[in-house]
């Protein structure tokens, strides 16, 4: 079962799924409602559980490696909601789509699936209305999905608490690393844009989870340097070029300690 909403004039398009869908340039969010699937994202598998949702960018890779039936999948593109000049928690730079390394999964208790069983039903009941506000009201919809997907994304976090507004300055880092990662490789070039220190980034990421500034933008180029040597014929020096390093044995002993092997290694393995 495949719903379709696509406009021309503005290019924006929106769907809903049984079938895993991997259309490009499309935020996916995969929602497992029983069993389970495994999905290969970026070379790494994933395991969705029942009552598990998992959100995904333009950017990943992705690779079915066993798919339940009971899968469903919503994908839109940018051009259908992505509005995070005015909203930036549920945007396309919100809590569930960083575009960092990390693919992130919410899961559902009994309750929250009965809330989500009846979202489900009212978007694919508008997919039938056939008007000129169907539009419109799929992207409240979608939003209202995003809204309730981000709050139990927020339960996850060391600190739930955390001030908005620093949860702001993380998402921008985040955004930044996604603009700049193949030019800057350092803290101090993220701070910089952000009118900010170091240092108070890293108090600010102490904060929010176990993970430093700095792993987010080693992990970010491990993982175009993966994606680089999984779906191009690229060599090390060549990856090493296009992802700003001076020379290739500079590339090759980072991309050992963030990937835990060698260029050459991880080709192989390949």
């Amino acid at each position: 079962m495949l719903h379709i909403y696509s406009n021309r004039k503005d290019s924006s398009y929106f769907s809903f799924s049984n079938e895993i869908q991997n259309e490009n340039q499309t935020y996916k969010i995969f929602w497992q409602r029983s069993g389970c699937s495994r999905l290969i994202v970026d070379g790494i598998a994933y395991t969705i559980k029942e009552n598990q949702i998992l959100f995904l960018t333009p950017l990943n890779q992705l690779e079915v490696a066993e798919r339940n039936s009971t899968l469903n999948q919503l994908s839109f593109n940018r051009e259908f909601y992505c509005i995070q000049q005015h909203d930036q928690e549920v945007s396309c730079y919100g809590y569930l789509f960083f575009g960092s390394s990390e693919v992130p999964i919410v899961s559902l208790d009994s309750k929250e699936q009965e809330s989500f069983d009846l979202l489900i039903k009212v978007i694919l009941e508008e997919f039938e209305n056939l008007d000129h506000i169907q539009g419109e009201m799929l992207q409240v919809l979608l939003k209202r999905f995003l809204i309730k997907c981000t709050r139990l994304a927020r339960k996850t976090l060391t600190n739930p608490d955390i001030n908005q507004d620093k949860l702001d300055i993380i998402r921008r880092f985040n955004v930044l690393v996604e603009m700049h990662f193949k030019q800057k490789h350092k803290v101090a070039d993220y701070a910089e844009l952000l009118n900010k220190s170091p240092k108070t980034i890293s108090n600010l990421f102490g904060e929010y989870n176990d993970k430093t500034p700095l792993q987010v933008i080693q992990e970010r180029i491990g993982l175009e340097a993966k994606r680089l040597f999984i779906h191009t014929d690229k060599t090390a020096k060549e990856v090493a070029y296009e992802l700003g390093f001076d020379d290739a044995a500079q590339f090759s002993r980072f991309f050992s300690k963030v990937v835990g092997k060698s260029p050459t290694d991880f080709k192989k393995a390949q």
